[in-house]
């Protein structure tokens, strides 16, 4: 996380950003600290419509599971409807649709989260920009592994990135972030995706989230060719 700071868990960032729509760290003092904490929580907001829309999202089983395929090995997330109803139909929706496939994890922050949702071709991020959801109520704590949706400080703005905490962060569950499944397995694979490229942009000099849905994986190889991603995601039979 960003020292002394307070973060916002947003989505794709870039005045608008796509970030982890909203995922916050701690408090620097003074009006320094104050002016960085600010920043934070403008850039760490998801980009795009912050009006929901009907998107047609497929129904979710009342349980499933998604196997993750990435360059560091294998990774299994449990998704219970039930937690997130909206989240998890999306979820399905995206994985089906092979939203997720080759999409990097574009912002790890050891002890805190790692966030990926900004697909490998611009025109599929195109065609997801602004449909947003309303959100889901938090019924799960945002405890190590689980995993939850990007969002900006506005109501109703989730939409295609999502995070797996990689600590308990249960300082997230009053800010709308409702996890909807967990890491079952594989959560060491996780744990090991590239990070030393640091916080995105602005705060930091890592990928610049609005660049990525503009230019896609192009952007990512390009700069940041270190970064994990994924291979395929599959919802298990």
């Amino acid at each position: 996380m960003i020292a002394d700071s307070q973060i916002d868990l947003r989505s794709n960032i870039t005045p608008p950003i796509h970030a982890l729509k909203s995922v916050y760290a701690v408090t620097i003092g003074g009006r320094t600290g104050m002016r960085i904490a600010a920043l934070i929580l403008t850039t760490l907001v998801f980009s795009g419509c912050s009006k929901p829309t009907a998107a047609g999202d497929e129904r979710a089983p009342g349980s499933y599971k998604v196997q993750f395929d990435t360059s560091k090995g294998q990774f299994i997330v449990a998704v219970t409807r039930s937690w997130a109803p909206l989240g998890a139909d999306r979820f399905y929706t995206l994985v089906k649709s092979g939203f997720y496939d080759g999409a990097r994890f574009f912002r790890v922050r050891p002890g805190f989260v790692v966030q990926f949702g900004i697909a490998g071709d611009p025109a599929v991020n195109a065609k997801w920009r602004g449909a947003n959801l309303q959100d889901d109520p938090v019924v799960q704590s945002n405890r190590l592994g689980t995993i939850t949706y990007a969002a900006e400080r506005n109501p109703n703005t989730r939409s295609t990135q999502v995070f797996i905490n990689l600590a308990d962060n249960a300082r997230l569950d009053a800010t709308r972030f409702a996890p909807f499944g967990a890491v079952t397995e594989g959560m060491g694979v996780v744990q090991q995706f590239y990070s030393d490229y640091g916080e995105i942009q602005p705060m930091g000099s890592g990928p610049d989230e609005g660049r990525a849905e503009a230019e896609g994986n192009a952007y990512f190889v390009r700069e940041f060719p270190k970064l994990d991603y994924i291979k395929k995601a599959t919802i298990e039979k």
